[in-house]
């Protein structure tokens, strides 16, 4: 089959990967060179099913688990074990067309062919012009972030609105990034016109797609309308607000269901459908895959909102962990704290801890002892955006727009004084320019989302990743470097290989 000389022109393939992933003896039934809308979409359970498919594309990549190591391209943390793909060459510097993850590129890609195959073909479904518009504002959210993430690294790229007929057909020019995200916001725009105003519980809603149309304004700078688009869930019908059951509880299975603070994830239900591999527990739990920064220890605060430097904060070297912000302890496991087995034994990890530290998120501790020899049915959804990011990301573009005012205090406190956490709030008098006030909502964001995979983006489009990664040596005494120029990634040189039209991003070459 002429797909296999591609990688992101695997267009039949694709299509394929995502009707296998519902329905597993369709390709039994139909040859796979055969796949045609009359073998398909005849009634609104193929159609659910195309959906579910389109979903499931959710947990390859960046978009699954392996969200989390994006942290890892930051001053937050290190990426210990370079078999799963993610090296550390975006911080010593060393990046070019034969080094970068595939996943930045190829996941996306085959995402968005599955999305195509679904909108290319929905229309022929007899079932009513509601659902239909449902099914397709669903899918083009999950299109648009796709697209979306594509443009945060490289910039402009190759844009498919519909699934190319053939190999020759997706070998054509990229589109430029400002291109691209007209596409990505017109995307947004029929979501939010089309989806339901609820809160969110699996399937895309409104807020889901007003909050990811907020980010992507955030990108862009452009501070009115992310303000106002991030007010928009604020103030909506989805009932979005703080989960108030403890923060660590935002991450594990039995506490992520309904909740009230989770706009849009990435879903996972064991034992059928559990996270691939080995799932956090093993890789982040038992190998201690991700190994945050002392940097990254040193930003959370004093239980009294001092930092540690401050004077009167209370911090003691010799005793560090004691009384600090209660998010360090339920995002990072430190030195003095110990896992303790169901039958009292002290639980270990595989591998001694590069930093000391490792991923305390998103683990699971009820489900100790951690070992990839049994079969790791671990099945936390993946959260992609959640309400203190949206307080967050209108904190920052308000300030941006009017410096600071009562409401980003507001905002701000919302998070620092959930339950558990109740931090004191803002020091208005301290953060009372916009300077000073921009520099704390970058520290606050740092923290409350610290290991989730956003610093890697949020310091890239403030240009801070020069500056930030500058202090930071990794544990083997490398100087940490931004290696990207532009901001943008280089295309595979496999990429460019076969699509004569793709052109390298600046300084490539």
């Amino acid at each position: 089959m002429k797909a296999k000389q591609t990688s992101i022109f695997l267009i039949i393939v694709m299509i394929i990967g995502m009707l296998t992933s519902c329905k597993k003896d369709f390709l039994d039934k139909n040859p796979t060179a055969a796949i045609a809308s009359q073998a398909f979409w005849k009634n609104d359970a193929d159609a659910q099913m195309g959906l579910v498919g389109v979903y499931r594309r959710l947990q390859s990549g960046f978009y699954g688990q392996r969200k989390l190591w994006l942290d890892a391209y930051s001053d937050n943390a290190l990426d210990r074990h370079t078999f799963y793909g993610f090296n550390s060459n975006l911080t010593l510097g060393v990046v070019n067309s034969t080094n970068i993850p595939t996943p930045f590129y190829n996941i996306p890609y085959q995402g968005i062919a599955g999305c195509n195959f679904f909108l290319d073909n929905i229309d022929a479904v007899p079932i009513t012009d509601a659902k239909k518009t449902d099914y397709k504002a669903q899918v083009r959210f999950i299109r648009a972030m796709f697209y979306f993430d594509l443009v945060q690294a490289y910039g402009g790229v190759i844009l498919y609105k519909t699934a190319p007929i053939t190999t020759d057909d997706a070998r054509i020019a990229k589109s430029t990034k400002e291109e691209v995200l007209t596409f990505v916001h017109e995307e947004l725009d029929y979501a939010i016109a089309n989806l339901p105003d609820v809160a969110y519980t699996g399937s895309v809603v409104k807020g889901s797609a007003q909050a990811l149309k907020a980010r992507v304004y955030l990108f862009q700078q452009n501070w009115p309308l992310a303000a106002s688009t991030a007010n928009a869930v604020m103030t909506g019908s989805g009932g979005f607000q703080i989960y108030q059951g403890g923060y660590a509880n935002l991450f594990l299975t039995t506490t992520q269901q309904n909740n009230p603070e989770i706009i849009f994830s990435t879903k996972y239900l064991a034992p059928n459908n559990p996270q691939g591999d080995e799932g956090v527990l093993v890789e982040l739990g038992w190998y201690g895959s991700i190994a945050p920064y002392q940097n990254l220890v040193d930003d959370y605060e004093m239980a009294n909102g001092k930092t540690i430097n401050e004077v009167g904060s209370g911090y003691n070297p010799a005793d560090p962990y004691t009384n600090r912000d209660p998010r360090l302890k339920f995002t990072i496991k430190v030195p003095t704290e110990k896992y303790i087995n169901p039958d009292g034994s002290v639980f270990n990890e595989s591998d001694p801890l590069l930093t000391t530290y490792s991923q305390k998120k998103y683990i699971d501790l009820s489900k100790l002892p951690f070992d990839r020899s049994k079969t790791p049915l671990t099945d936390q959804n993946i959260i992609h955006i959640r309400y203190a990011d949206v307080l967050l990301m209108y904190a920052e573009a308000k300030n941006e727009v009017s410096g600071p005012e009562e409401s980003i205090y507001a905002a701000l406190n919302q998070i620092r004084q959930r339950a558990g956490v109740n931090l004191p709030p803002v020091n208005q008098a301290l953060y009372d320019t916009k300077d000073k006030l921009r520099e704390f909502i970058l520290h606050e964001r740092r923290i409350e989302l610290a290991l989730e995979g956003h610093r890697y983006y949020d310091l890239k489009r403030r240009n801070l990743m020069e500056s930030k990664l500058a202090p930071l040596k990794n544990p083997g005494g490398a100087q940490l470097i931004f290696g990207e120029k532009n901001n943008v990634l280089p295309f595979a040189q496999s990429e460019l290989d076969r699509n004569k039209q793709l052109v390298q991003n600046p300084g490539y070459n």
